[in-house]
């Protein structure tokens, strides 16, 4: 059996965990920062060392996932299974990748993700 005050003490516990439980989680905000290199008329080389960068001048105070990750698309198709870098601070604005041996094309694009996807305008790669 319990006492009194064993009850009284589990009695506030658990009104106390209802309490908490009913409040609201912090507020986070989706943050999509506009890609601003490459941009449109940008020709990258196969093998090349560029600097993707994007505006991180109106970030909010709490971000969703600020970790980031950089995938190649072209015509759309992105190519999710080879990152070009990943695992970075998003509120960065700029990483380093290396334009991999791919065909040579005028529809590719960057596609930046953290807590939400944001691509670049389409841009040219040549051999």
């Amino acid at each position: 059996m319990f006492t009194m005050q064993q009850l009284s003490v589990f009695s506030f516990l658990l009104s106390f965990l209802a309490v908490v439980s009913a409040l609201p989680l912090a507020v986070r905000d989706v943050f999509v920062p506009p890609v601003t290199y490459p941009h449109a008329g940008t020709v990258w080389k196969v093998g090349q060392h560029h600097n993707v960068t994007w505006d991180t001048s109106n970030a909010p105070a709490q971000i969703t996932n600020k970790v980031g990750k950089v995938v190649l698309a072209k015509g759309g198709i992105l190519d999710y299974e080879h990152p070009l870098a990943k695992d970075f601070d998003i509120l960065r604005g700029h990483i380093e990748v290396k334009v991999p041996n791919v065909e040579p094309g005028h529809d590719y694009t960057i596609v930046l993700f953290g807590d939400s996807g944001n691509d670049s305008a389409e841009f040219t790669i040549t051999k």
